[in-house]
């Protein structure tokens, strides 16, 4: 709600930059803490952090300019210079730097992607802490007793009650991070954690999408978000009916052995 936390001479430390960058501290430090329990290495949790943040923030700005794309071929700095990002960019082009990473280091991806994607729920908790600190992804117009009147200047219009979604998102990411590091514990097919990630927060992103209020591009009734929020969670569920079966082929011919 405040995204100016404090002014140093003419630095100024923004909310929403701190969030992200306390997001990204406490998901490394979770990552190679868990990898270490789990037999993996956490030097490959760390590059693998700093190339998917790195090509998340590309992702998620190209994916912007699709959304924006009329606003961008009018004037493409309006865009480009602008704050936005769309986050499934973001985790589409992240997970695949992991990906490409871990093949060039000859590691496995699917226990790599198990190990990761609790975190990067973890990381958008934080991050969604930020948005609410900003103003942006607010939500609808409400007479709620949830509802909260962001102060003038922020990204959400001012002196109106609106649902603090970007709250809910925030409680939403913790919980699905709580979820898969709890069945992580019990689960012994690789691969199903990541997949459980996508089902997870593809579904709650859906649902999310129908309380908020900003502009976010739409593909018919749909907005942008829930639209790839289909894809997401179908490629979620057929990964982990696809883990399962591979498993389950592997423990048939290890029996026949």
């Amino acid at each position: 709600m405040h995204n100016e936390i404090f002014t140093i001479g003419k630095i100024t430390i923004h909310g929403y930059g701190l969030m992200i960058g306390i997001g990204f501290l406490v998901a490394v430090l979770v990552g190679m803490y868990r990898a270490k329990k789990k037999g993996l290495n956490p030097e490959a949790v760390l590059d693998i952090a700093i190339y998917a943040i790195l090509a998340g923030f590309l992702g998620g700005k190209i994916l912007f300019v699709i959304v924006e794309w009329k606003r961008f071929l009018e004037n493409p700095w309006s865009v480009l210079g602008s704050s936005g990002f769309v986050v499934y960019g973001g985790i589409i082009t992240g997970v695949l730097a992991g990906y490409i990473y871990t093949r060039i280091k000859k590691i496995s991806f699917a226990k790599y992607f198990d190990l990761v994607m609790p975190e990067i729920a973890l990381a958008q908790g934080f991050g969604r802490i930020g948005c609410f600190l900003a103003g942006c992804c607010y939500g609808r117009q409400t007479d709620s007793w949830l509802g909260v009147i962001f102060p003038a200047g922020s990204m959400a219009p001012s002196g109106v009650k609106l649902l603090p979604t970007q709250l809910f998102m925030s409680a939403g990411d913790f919980l699905i991070a709580l979820i898969l590091i709890l069945y992580s514990r019990k689960n012994k097919i690789d691969g199903n954690v990541g997949a459980g990630y996508l089902v997870l927060y593809g579904a709650g992103r859906f649902a999310i999408e129908f309380l908020r209020n900003d502009a976010r591009g739409s593909v018919g009734t749909l907005s942008t978000s829930q639209f790839i929020s289909i894809f997401i969670v179908a490629a979620g569920i057929g990964l982990i009916v696809w883990n399962t079966m591979r498993a389950r082929r592997g423990v048939q011919k290890a029996d026949e052995k």
